[in-house]
């Protein structure tokens, strides 16, 4: 007896046929459900996690007791390197430049596919010449000052006259070689405008102690917004003052007109009830833009009295929506005495998109669309700004992509933010068809797509179906994708007759024939409501 003939999904066109579905069996009708459970992990994402001090301004605070190897890879969350130095540790003479003292500890991190992010100060209070020298032999003005006394004609430290031209010259000229290294690079989170006041932090009151006006201050803002085009640059709250309780200031309202973000600088450095002073001013920037947030170094926060239990810097993440959070102190040490708080941290830090549930077919039919509906929510204080797209990926046994369906029409960027435990919600419904048929006259055409039970995996990302996004979810398969279930596909039929040879209710496929096997549920992390075949 002759074997009857597999037919495969691959249409590429029929001289004399006519391409026909076949019968929607029953199975069709139903639906996978998949009911999502957040893990609990943390998650290293772009524009948000933890980022370590490796540089404190002094340059041995606080990664110098880290061995090369040693990457921090045991902390949770940790996203990014943040590299703050004087000025005179890279440019030590006019246009002699030494980056390696900032690539090094970079490469080690980025090699681990996290990112960097940068303060060059200009003025600090531990040693003299932040500023390079030769700024000054050069002819740039300043004063000599003692810490807690201010400008002192014997003191210790120099302070640059901010809008002095000779200074701003050669500022403009080291700003310029700066973003000719880092504006484009990808792997640079954000740089502060450190150039002003003692640390960069855009005040003198541990300096000079002199007053200066804000159009100084917007002078050094424009210019890395001159220099820097493509890099997200972030300001002190200290340069609107230091104990300025406002919601909005004009030097703020620039920064936010020109796309530049907020951090505070001084979480827990003073006790309650001056914890901080500026999660008011925050709220103009959130919604926007990435807020950074750097805690008191910890050491000195306990001794003050000033750190607590920790619950004051889940708060500050609470009251500020953070997006960035420092490890400011040696960061072993600050795992092991802050492990709760970390993972308290992390499950509100920045945003934290969570797929609650997802259904799709239990059996589509190639050529012919399909309804998944899905419900997501941002689960984090603040927005997922890189924003990005669902996408279904269909694999097969050997991990092969077989079809990529991307939901075009919401972007999770748009998903809002709640308290904790009262993320809102947001349904969507998303029609895809795997192996869509081109009629052209009497021919029909379609891409090569087999009939079969496939994987279906979600990820979050770019428009093409990248993923981008990590998802709090089991089953990840290295590339952000994480398993759901399974989808049985069956095949449009062709017949030269015009009528479907499956016309019995027997489905013909390549690698099955007769009635399609059950969808399978299984894997961690989800919990599947699924119909067998048949029930």
């Amino acid at each position: 007896m002759k074997q009857k003939r597999l037919v495969h999904a691959c249409l590429t066109g029929f001289a004399c046929g006519l391409l026909v579905v076949a019968p929607i069996a029953a199975q069709e009708h139903k639906r996978v459900t998949v009911v999502a459970k957040d893990n609990g992990q943390a998650l290293v994402n772009p524009d948000m996690g933890w980022t370590l001090h490796f540089y404190s301004n002094i340059i041995t605070n606080y990664g110098s007791k880290l061995e090369p190897s040693d990457t921090l890879d045991d902390f949770p969350g940790l996203s990014t390197v943040y590299l703050r130095l004087p000025w005179s540790f890279i440019e030590p003479e006019e246009g002699q430049f030494d980056w390696s003292v900032v690539d090094t500890p970079a490469q080690r991190w980025i090699a681990k596919d996290k990112r960097i992010a940068f303060r060059i100060s200009c003025c600090e209070s531990w040693m003299r010449y932040a500023t390079p020298q030769w700024v000054e032999d050069a002819g740039a003005k300043g004063h000599n000052f003692t810490v807690g006394k201010g400008v002192d004609e014997n003191g210790p430290f120099w302070e640059p006259v901010y809008n002095d031209p000779v200074f701003l010259d050669k500022l403009d000229h080291f700003l310029a070689e700066f973003a000719r290294r880092y504006d484009s690079n990808p792997r640079v989170a954000f740089v502060d405008i450190g150039s002003f006041g003692v640390w960069g932090e855009g005040h003198c009151w541990a300096s000079t102690k002199l007053e200066v006006d804000d159009a100084i201050r917007k002078k050094h803002i424009d210019l890395y917004l001159k220099h820097f085009q493509r890099t997200l640059l972030a300001v002190s709250d200290d340069y609107i003052g230091p104990g300025n309780r406002v919601a909005s200031h004009p030097l703020s309202d620039y920064m936010l007109s020109k796309g530049v973000t907020l951090r505070d600088d001084s979480i827990c450095v003073q006790p309650p009830p001056n914890s901080w002073y500026h999660a008011e001013l925050a709220q103009a920037f959130w919604s926007k833009y990435p807020v950074i947030l750097e805690h008191e170094h910890f050491g000195p926060s306990v001794a003050k009295n000033a750190w607590g239990d920790g619950s004051l810097l889940v708060r500050s993440v609470e009251e500020y929506h953070a997006s960035y959070m420092s490890i400011h102190w040696w960061p072993h040490e600050f795992l092991e005495k802050n492990r709760h708080v970390i993972e308290q941290i992390n499950q509100r830090l920045g945003y934290r998109l969570q797929l609650r549930e997802v259904s799709w077919p239990a059996q589509i039919t190639l050529g012919q669309p399909f309804d998944v509906e899905a419900t997501w929510a941002n689960a984090g204080v603040a927005p997922c700004y890189p924003g990005g797209y669902m996408a279904l990926t269909f694999k097969d046994e050997r991990g092969g992509i077989v079809s990529v369906h991307v939901a075009d029409d919401f972007n999770v960027r748009e998903l809002r933010v709640g308290l904790p435990g009262k993320a809102p919600t947001h349904k969507m419904q998303s029609t895809f068809t795997m192996a869509r048929i081109y009629s052209d006259g009497p021919r029909r055409f379609s891409r090569s797509a087999a009939a079969g039970e496939y994987d279906v995996f979600v990820s979050v990302g770019t428009l093409d179906g990248t993923p981008q996004i990590a998802l709090p979810l089991e089953g990840d398969d290295g590339q952000h994708r994480y398993y759901l279930n399974k989808v049985f596909v069956v095949p449009a039929v062709a017949s030269s007759h015009g009528a479907s040879s499956a016309a019995s209710g027997v489905l013909e496929a390549s690698g099955f024939v007769g009635r399609p096997p059950p969808v399978r549920a299984q894997r961690q992390g989800c919990r599947s409501l699924l119909p067998l075949a048949g029930e």
